[in-house]
């Protein structure tokens, strides 16, 4: 499961990097401080399970306090629990937390210069990186898992949808639901060959967020690609918003397609994207053309969308403005 992995990975690259005075806290071998608020009830977590986490990663030093990462007012993440060595990595710590612990891990950043050999600019030398976290449970395999993350993903999909629904109604907007929660205006639906499973689709594009800020287009020459973007059905050379949407479109087909965000990038938009993790994108489409597709060179990509693009930073992400 691509976004079960994404996620996985995605905490492992902030914890990483993410890392007092010695009040209350503890510290492991290789030196990292951390301190737990725990009722001891539930059992520790062992190696070989996965912890579920509520996360803020941020700096401190210098007079400033500066959020890197946070998973508030988003989605919980996932964390293995492995025995590791002492690795100044945050990680030796998980399997000393229960289900309903909290922590916060420090670790410095001059012990990381040292591990590491250099840090993104934006992190100084005197720089402490606390990562606060609270257990919200413990899964005994991966199975256990994925099940629980499709169901939050499920659930956040559904709110996603009745904000697309808001919004529609509020600008007096008619737009068809696909059964997969693409909303779709349809401005002309062709009259030429159907967009289908197999069939290679030809679309111009103007990508937008619901803010109306263009991220990217082939319609404009300012983002330096107008040939047409150029993707089979059914074969995941898009979003699954855009494979989904454009279903509904012939050849010579223009509209709108209004996407969710679990059906666009949701938590991993592109590096350098304007818009925001989970948000919800627009993109105007005109269908040039419907080919049969097993005859097609592979299609080049534009240099950011509308393809899908691999989640995670190797660095920790530039300090929220």
């Amino acid at each position: 499961m691509k976004k079960t992995a994404t996620i996985i990975l995605g905490l492992a690259l902030v914890f990483a990097f993410g890392g007092c005075s010695n009040g209350g806290f503890k510290k492991t071998k290789s030196g990292i401080l951390y301190k737990i608020i725990s009722d001891g009830k539930a059992p520790l977590a062992k190696k070989g399970e996965f912890l579920k986490v509520d996360y803020t990663q941020r700096i401190k030093g210098a007079g400033r306090d500066t959020i890197l990462q946070t998973s508030v007012g988003s989605l919980p993440t996932y964390a293995p629990v492995d025995s590791l060595g002492p690795v100044y990595n945050p990680a030796e710590v998980f399997n000393k937390l229960r289900r309903g612990d909290s922590a916060i891990i420090v670790m410095l950043a001059d012990s990381l210069i040292k591990k590491s050999g250099q840090l993104p600019p934006f992190i100084h030398k005197k720089d402490k990186l606390e990562l606060t976290l609270k257990v919200v449970d413990v899964f005994k395999n991966e199975e256990d898992l994925r099940k629980d993350q499709q169901a939050l993903l499920d659930r956040k999909k559904q709110t996603e949808i009745k904000q697309i629904e808001q919004y529609l109604a509020s600008k007096g907007i008619k737009a068809q639901k696909t059964e997969k929660g693409v909303f779709v205006e349809i401005e002309k639906k062709g009259d030429g060959p159907a967009v289908d499973s197999g069939k290679a689709a030809h679309v111009k594009y103007k990508g937008q967020t619901f803010a109306g800020k263009v991220f990217d287009s082939n319609m404009d020459s300012a983002f330096g690609h107008a040939d047409p973007y150029v993707l089979t059905i059914g074969k995941h050379g898009a979003i699954e918003g855009w494979d989904d949407g454009l279903r509904l479109f012939n050849k010579g087909g223009k509209g709108r397609l209004y996407i969710p965000s679990m059906m666009a990038y949701g938590p991993n938009p592109p590096q350098g994207a304007p818009f925001k993790p989970f948000e919800n994108l627009m993109f105007d489409i005109e269908v040039i053309d419907v080919t049969d597709a097993k005859d097609l060179p592979a299609p080049v990509m534009p240099s950011q969308m509308p393809h899908q693009m691999p989640g995670g930073h190797p660095m920790p992400p530039e300090p929220r403005k």
